[in-house]
């Protein structure tokens, strides 16, 4: 089984690009800073890539600093660098995420608040019943 989860905080706003090709699927990719357990200042980055409507999303609701919880697999890969040496990838693929800040605590820069149990409007005047 190749199941990863991760809470942690962005690094950089999610850097969304298109497939060349027929299909023009979105690709996005971002960094992830995860705290270690028990160290005090340690922490890890882990390299992060959604594809389509998910890459979107995390695009259009979160950016560099907002808290977010993501569960996906691990998924390696090499490649020759410029000198041909053969380099290493490692990145976790995204299939599901959730928000874990408070609307309070989504970045100044963030005007689009998605749904959320902070932002329903409790007035009950205009129900039908």
């Amino acid at each position: 089984m190749n199941k990863v989860c991760l809470i942690g905080r962005l690094g950089k706003d999610v850097e969304i690009r298109y497939a060349s090709g027929e299909n023009q699927m979105a690709v996005g990719r971002f960094s992830l800073a995860v705290k270690r357990p028990h160290k005090k200042d340690e922490t890890d980055w882990i390299n992060c890539v959604a594809f389509g409507k998910t890459a979107e999303t995390l695009s259009k609701y979160f950016k560099k600093g907002s808290g977010i919880a993501v569960s996906g697999r691990i998924q390696t890969g090499s490649y020759k660098g410029k000198d041909s040496s053969t380099k290493y990838s490692f990145d976790v693929v995204v299939e599901d995420f959730d928000f874990i800040d408070k609307k309070s605590d989504v970045p100044q820069n963030q005007t689009d608040v998605p749904y959320s149990a902070d932002n329903i409007d409790d007035d009950d005047d205009d129900l039908p019943f």
